[in-house]
């Protein structure tokens, strides 16, 4: 039997409770298949590690983590005591940066049980593959001057290696799919990254003759994400656009806090690290009501870059059948608790 080692980092506020649920369900999916197993090890990093020692996390985190299999994330954030730039680009942000986690995937689709704001949502299932490591969130810039002369410079960076890095893996995705991917731009505005873009999509998308292929301004791509979000398969988008269109997503699908995440070192040289899109949601922390379901699709997500896709595709099943059921938690429009949906999802798994 095949074990895993996955570092968990619960993180601040309902990431305290998701990440447990989760994890109740993933080792009852591992028992059930027989395949293999996991060996968790918890590592108490966020706000109030920060609020304790002054660092989100130790300096050796990035070495331990390199020692684990995958890390599972749950959320971070606690911001009425640390600034979320301190929190994010402390901990979240290091890590996908120095574990190279150059691609982020981030699916969205019509959950059986969960009615869209979509008048017409017709079935979509569609995955944005959002470059992770640059583009519109590249620390290049700067601050000059001060009062009415004072001047804010931010620079966007695109690399032909980055760039290529994540249109190929969509490509790669899409022909275990639908066979097609859509290329988020915005050249008819931004002077010079973007028609980069449009030129390293043209030139890789030569190599995928069999993949089809079509280009959209991102604003006119998330008006057909809310009007025809079934004609869409696999999405390429840049840092800022990918992050954008990932929660018109989940949006879509009736509630961003299901949300899942993977970001992905596809080399496989360091951990990959799985997270929900959800925030820490402080508010409600400590309740027993936070919902459960986006960080179980996360290990759902998991399971399929491990290589268990029939697994994970029984553990979604769940979840819609949950849903289904009318199973669900108070932001879903539910009565149920975290533990009440849980124990559905792993009754009917098993």
């Amino acid at each position: 039997m095949k074990t895993y080692r996955i570092a968990v980092i619960p993180g601040d506020g309902i990431g305290k409770e998701v990440v447990p649920a989760a994890i109740k369900v993933l080792d009852q999916a591992a028992l059930l298949d027989g395949r293999f197993q996991f060996e968790w090890t918890i590592f108490p990093w966020g706000c109030e590690y920060y609020l304790e020692t002054g660092k989100m996390m130790p300096d050796n985190g990035i070495e331990l983590l390199k020692q684990y299999d995958q890390i599972f994330l749950g959320a971070v954030g606690m911001p009425n005591l640390v600034p979320d730039h301190v929190s994010l680009w402390g901990l979240l942000i290091k890590i996908r940066r120095e574990l190279q986690q150059f691609i982020n995937v981030r699916p969205a689709k019509l959950l059986q049980g969960l009615p869209s704001p979509l008048r017409q949502p017709n079935d979509f299932d569609f995955i944005v593959v959002r470059e992770n490591s640059e583009g519109e969130y590249a620390e290049s810039g700067g601050r000059i001057h001060s009062g009415q002369d004072e001047v804010a410079i931010q620079n966007a960076v695109f690399t032909r290696k980055g760039t290529e890095r994540a249109m190929r893996y969509a490509f790669e995705l899409a022909k275990t799919r639908n066979g097609h991917v859509t290329s988020a731009t915005k050249s008819n505005g931004i002077t010079y990254s973007m028609p980069f873009w449009d030129e390293v999509f043209t030139q890789v998308g030569k190599e995928y003759e069999e993949v089809g292929q079509a280009s959209n301004h991102i604003d006119t791509l998330a008006a057909f994400l809310v009007m025809k979000p079934e004609n869409f398969d696999v999405i390429v988008a840049s840092n800022l656009f990918g992050d954008i269109l990932t929660d018109l997503g989940g949006a879509i699908m009736g509630s961003i806090g299901i949300a899942p995440a993977a970001n992905l070192n596809i080399e496989g040289l360091y951990p990959s690290m799985f997270e929900p899109v959800h925030g820490s949601a402080p508010d409600i922390a400590g309740q027993g009501i936070a919902n459960p379901i986006g960080q179980i699709w996360t290990g759902k997500m998991m399971l399929d870059f491990l290589g268990y896709q029939d697994v994970g595709t029984r553990i979604l099943n769940a979840i819609e059948q949950t849903l289904a059921r009318g199973i669900k938690t108070p932001d879903l429009g539910g009565a149920a608790t975290l533990q009440e949906v849980t124990d559905a999802i792993i009754d009917y798994l098993t």
